[in-house]
């Protein structure tokens, strides 16, 4: 298809892909101007983009308008968040940094309670489950064998715990000097090791298989904008 039949913002688009693609690729050759601008305008247009976004969602509907056209009782729920927000605009001074630190301990003590939450909640006790699930004999009517539903349990459960005591750091202190782990601990983390490697193997093929499809994304737009400016 012709670069011609497109409206003009689509003919727009695919210029300005086309050349912020060789922009990108530029790189290849060593760092450069044209990739640092590139590089410069994505910031750009994302941090203009997160902006508008956070006043049209968060600041204006759910802080300026409830202060202007709200009721007291709105007026009074959004007063605190909307202290906190005017707090963080003295970090941007160095002389008036302090008076920001209430806000940025508030938002760190939330932050930190709300990952920890979500660790325990979303990973920590669904692990726990899907271990013991695996054993569950109803799970053998589905259709797998009692051997191969134990071997994958079995195997399930012994990198669960090997990577958990892997972790396991705490050390007994024998006449004032700190001794090593012992030698049990040692030989569980070694396997617990082998399975951490093997997860973190698997990790990186998902990051390089899904970097390869947006490589291979590029070269086909490529190589698509060459053939519709090309006449006949």
């Amino acid at each position: 298809m012709s670069i011609l039949m497109l409206s003009l913002p689509d003919q727009i688009g695919m210029i300005l892909g086309f050349i912020f693609t060789l922009m990108v690729f530029s790189y290849l050759f060593g760092d450069n101007v044209l990739f640092r601008i590139a590089i410069y305008i994505f910031v750009g247009v994302s941090a203009g983009y997160a902006a508008v976004v956070a006043f049209y969602n968060v600041i204006w509907p759910q802080i300026l308008q409830p202060l202007v056209f709200g009721e007291q009782s709105d007026r009074l729920f959004v007063l605190f968040p909307a202290i906190l927000g005017v707090l963080l605009l003295f970090k941007a001074s160095p002389r008036l940094t302090r008076i920001g630190n209430p806000a940025i301990a508030f938002l760190v003590g939330v932050g930190v309670a709300t990952i920890i939450g979500g660790a325990v909640v979303g990973t920590i006790f669904p692990q726990v489950q899907a271990s013991i699930n695996v054993f569950d004999r109803d799970a053998y009517l589905v259709g797998n064998s009692v051997l191969g539903q134990l071997f994958k349990g079995s195997v399930i459960l012994v990198g669960t715990l090997t990577t958990l005591i892997y972790f396991h750091f705490g050390v007994r202190q024998k006449n004032g000097q700190v001794s090593t782990r012992p030698l049990w601990i040692e030989w569980i983390a070694k396997v617990g090791q082998v399975f951490i490697a093997i997860t973190f193997g698997a990790l990186f093929a998902g990051v390089y298989a899904a970097a390869l499809t947006a490589f291979i994304e590029r070269v086909n737009f490529f190589v698509d904008f060459l053939f519709s400016i090309i006449p006949g």
